[in-house]
């Protein structure tokens, strides 16, 4: 996990990995989208490849980078206990919460019905 976290800690990295989630490229491609030089984006690229985000495949001459989205899932498990319900969930938990204690209403209302009927 602090390998992935340390790889995503730079921001041209983080453009890389977004780009590389559109589909396969080219190194030249991912060098040709950035205004630094070749050499520096491989190295952001071999940071990459070495924490297991992306994958390389040589074809001829080029080095073809795909995206391995399976090293992120530790740290989303890990990062998740830091997020909060969103509005919408809540809201999704507050009805739910309703919807049950109509249920429990209901039920002991008709126990209390049936008992009137009982006695009458």
């Amino acid at each position: 996990m602090d390998e992935v976290a340390g790889a995503i800690a730079d921001p041209v990295r983080r453009q890389i990995l977004v780009m590389l989630g559109g589909g396969r490229l080219s190194a030249g491609e991912v060098a040709e989208r950035f205004p630094i030089s070749r050499p520096a984006v491989s190295r952001h690229l071999r940071v990459l490849r070495e924490s297991g985000l992306v994958r390389d495949e040589l074809v001829g001459r080029q080095r073809f980078y795909t995206l391995d989205p399976e090293p992120f899932t530790e740290l989303i498990a890990w990062l998740a206990q830091f997020a909060r319900p969103s509005g919408w969930e809540h809201r999704f938990d507050a009805l739910e919460t309703e919807v049950y204690r109509t249920r429990r209403e209901r039920r002991t209302d008709g126990v209390a019905d049936d008992r009137r009927e009982n006695t009458a």
